[in-house]
C-alpha cells in the first residue's frame, strides 16, 4: 500500500516522503495514530501546502526574533535596589529581576528564563548578561545596580 508520511517515523520514512508499505502496518498502526495517509493526489498537495504554510510562520517567528535581538543587543538596564554597607544589597538581583527591566524598557515581553546571568547580583556595579532568544541568537546586555534613593 502506498502512503505518504505526514510525520518522520524511525528507520522508515520521513515527513513528506511517499513510500510502500505493508498493508497490515498501514491500516492499523500508520493511519489511525495520523503518521502516514493513502498516497492519493488530494493529500499529497494539502501535506505539501502544509508543509508552505508551517515554513512560512517558522520565516515569520525567525524574522521577530531577529529584530527583537537587534533591539535588544547592547542595551542597558539600570536597577535601582536597596544597598548597605560596602554597596552590598539587602536581597539579590535575578534574572527575574532583569527581564522584568528588561521587558519595561523595550516594550516587550521577555521570559525569565531567557536571561542569563553567571551568578545572582549582590552588590551595586555594572555586569553583563545574555538574553538567550533562540539556540543561535543571544545578545548581550549591562545591568547597572545602584543605590536606591530613600
Amino acid at each position: 500500500m502506498k502512503v505518504i508520511f505526514l510525520k518522520d517515523v524511525p528507520n522508515v520514512a520521513k515527513a513528506g516522503e511517499a513510500k510502500e508499505v505493508n498493508d497490515g502496518y498501514a491500516r492499523n498502526f500508520l493511519i489511525p495514530k495520523k503518521l502516514a495517509a493513502l498516497a492519493q493526489g488530494d493529500v499529497q498537495q494539502h501535506f505539501e501546502a502544509e508543509q508552505r504554510a508551517i515554513a512560512r510562520r517558522q520565516a515569520q517567528a525567525a524574522a521577530e526574533i531577529e529584530a527583537l535581538a537587534k533591539k535588544i543587543e547592547g542595551k542597558t538596564v539600570n536597577i535601582k535596589s536597596k544597598v548597605g554597607a560596602k554597596d552590598q544589597l539587602y536581597g539579590s538581583i535575578t534574572n527575574t529581576d532583569v527581564a522584568e527591566a528588561l521587558s519595561k524598557l523595550i516594550g516587550s515581553e521577555i521570559d525569565k528564563r531567557k536571561v542569563e546571568l553567571a551568578e545572582p547580583i549582590r552588590h551595586t556595579g555594572t555586569f553583563d548578561a545574555l538574553v538567550r532568544l533562540n539556540g543561535e541568537l543571544a545578545p548581550g546586555i549591562k545591568v547597572k545596580i545602584t543605590r536606591e534613593e530613600p
